[in-house]
C-alpha cells in the first residue's frame, strides 16, 4: 500500500507561504485594477466609451442586490469561466512562438490532465509544473510576456469563455459590485483575461521580477487551494468588503476553502467530489457542459490526443524511473 502513496490526495491547510502568496496577489489585483479604472476614467474624459444605447434596464434579480458595494465576487478561472486550464492555452502560444520544444508541450499536456482527472496535488507533480513554467519565463520582460498574452487570449482563450459564467459575473457588475478572477495561472496572464472580460482585476500567481525582468522565482507559492481563500480574504480586507455578502464560482473540490469564506457560493461545472460536497451544503450549483463535456470534465480543450497521449507516457516513464 505504501507504493500507491502518490496517488492518495493530501489535505492542506494554509502555510506561511500560503499567505505570503496571498497578499502579493491581492497587492498586485488592486494595483492593476486601480491602473485599468485609471485608463477607463481617462477615455471617459475623451469621449472614446460608446454612449448608452438607450434600451431601458431590465429588472434585477434579487440576488446580486443592486448597490451593495460592501459585497464582491470571485470567480475562479480553469473550467469554471473558461474552458480548459489558461496555462496550458498560454503554454499553446509561447510553444507556437518557439519559446520551447514540442517535448515540453506534451508535458504542459500531461500535467494538466493529471491534476484534473486524477484529482490529486501530488507535490512532486506541482513541483515540476511550477518549475516548468518558471523556466520558460526567466531572463524574458514582463512587458514582453504581457503583450504575447494580448495575442495568445485572442488565439486560444477567447471563444472558450463559459457563457453562462460570464452572464454571471455581468450580473455583479450591473449591479454595481466588483468581480475578481482567482486563480493559480500567473497574474499577468489572469490580468489580461479579466480586463478583455470587462471585469474587475484578477488575483494570481505572482513571479518575482527585478527591474521587470522575471528571475524564475515565485513570491510564496503558486495562488492554489488555501493561497486562494487567504488572497481573497486579504483583498476583501483591503476593500473593505463583508464576505458574508459575497459570492464565489468554482468548478473544482480544491477551492472549497475560498467557496466557505463567503456568504453566497456557487459550483460552477463542478468535479464529482465538489458536487457532492456543495450538495451536501445545499451550495447553489450550475453545470454549462454538454453530457459529452461533463464526462470529460478537465481535459485540456486545447490538448490534441498526441499531445496528451505522449505527455502521459513520458510522465508515467519519469515516474517509474524515480521509483
Amino acid at each position: 500500500m505504501a507504493a500507491l502513496g502518490w496517488l492518495t490526495p493530501r489535505r492542506r491547510s494554509a502555510t506561511a507561504r500560503s499567505v505570503l502568496a496571498g497578499e502579493a496577489a491581492a497587492e498586485a489585483a488592486r494595483k492593476t485594477s486601480q491602473e485599468q479604472q485609471e485608463q477607463k476614467e481617462l477615455e471617459e474624459l475623451h469621449g472614446l466609451l460608446a454612449a448608452p444605447s438607450g434600451k431601458p434596464a431590465e429588472p434585477a434579480p434579487a440576488f446580486p442586490v443592486v448597490g451593495d458595494d460592501r459585497a464582491a465576487a470571485f470567480f475562479d478561472l480553469d473550467n469554471t469561466v473558461m474552458q480548459g486550464a489558461a496555462i496550458f492555452h498560454f503554454g499553446r502560444g509561447l510553444y507556437k512562438r518557439k519559446f520551447f520544444q514540442r517535448q515540453e508541450l506534451a508535458r504542459f499536456a500531461w500535467q494538466q490532465a493529471w491534476f484534473r482527472l486524477a484529482g490529486v496535488e501530488d507535490p512532486e507533480h506541482m513541483q515540476d509544473a511550477r518549475e516548468s513554467a518558471l523556466s520558460i519565463v526567466k531572463g524574458h520582460r514582463v512587458s514582453e510576456l504581457m503583450s504575447i498574452g494580448e495575442e495568445i487570449y485572442d488565439e486560444y482563450m477567447a471563444e472558450r469563455i463559459w457563457p453562462g459564467t460570464r452572464a454571471l459575473a455581468q450580473a455583479h457588475l450591473d449591479a454595481g459590485q466588483k468581480v475578481w478572477l482567482v486563480t493559480a495561472a500567473p497574474v499577468e496572464t489572469a490580468t489580461i483575461i479579466a480586463r478583455r472580460l470587462g471585469l474587475t482585476g484578477a488575483l494570481g500567481t505572482v513571479a518575482e521580477s527585478v527591474d521587470g525582468v522575471y528571475t524564475g522565482k515565485l513570491v510564496g507559492e503558486p495562488l492554489h487551494g488555501p493561497a486562494k481563500a487567504e488572497a481573497v480574504r486579504a483583498l476583501a480586507a483591503a476593500e473593505g468588503l463583508d464576505l458574508d455578502r459575497c459570492a464565489a464560482y468554482s468548478d473544482s473540490h480544491n477551492d472549497i476553502p475560498m467557496l466557505s469564506l463567503v456568504g453566497h457560493p456557487y459550483a460552477i461545472n463542478p468535479d464529482a467530489k465538489l458536487r457532492r460536497y456543495a450538495r451536501e451544503r445545499e451550495w447553489r450549483l450550475r453545470d454549462y457542459r454538454t453530457g459529452r463535456k461533463a464526462a470529460k470534465v478537465g481535459i485540456p480543450a486545447a490538448a490534441g490526443v498526441g499531445a496528451i497521449a505522449g505527455g502521459t507516457a513520458a510522465a508515467m516513464a519519469l515516474h517509474r524511473r524515480r521509483r
